[in-house]
């Protein structure tokens, strides 16, 4: 079915259990994972992706799958995911959402509204 889960993250509680889930699938499946960690050029990336990005690895060799780490700086993280999903074949993507509802989720859109609403792939969103 999946052969290759992209695993988008942004460090948070909620997208750690994302990743989690991404790895379970992908070890019933026999996918490989790529976890991937977009920030602005500000942020202190080389730190931030390590911590991130090893703990996903950690998760997915623990359940003997397949993993790859990648980050990179860009101010637009839904255009970045998109674009390594696409660059590394990918065929499908899990990750997070925080749920902004209401107007202020309209108003300001998140980087999971803007994948879901480009992706040329599947998209599992995990709350």
């Amino acid at each position: 079915m999946y052969k290759h889960i992209l695993i988008p993250t942004d460090g948070s509680p909620l997208s750690q259990k994302a990743a989690l889930h991404g790895i379970a699938l992908a070890k019933s499946v026999g996918a490989k994972v790529t976890a991937f960690f977009a920030a602005p050029p500000a942020t202190p990336i080389e730190k931030a992706a390590s911590r991130y990005l090893d703990l996903i690895g950690r998760a997915a060799e623990k359940a003997g799958v397949r993993f790859e780490g990648l980050h990179v700086t860009n101010d637009y993280p839904a255009d970045a995911i998109l674009v390594m999903a696409k660059k590394k074949r990918c065929d499908i993507i899990v990750m997070a959402t925080h749920g902004e509802g209401g107007l202020r989720g309209v108003f300001i859109g998140s980087v999971t509204q803007k994948v879901l609403n480009q992706s040329r792939i599947p998209v599992l969103v995990l709350r």
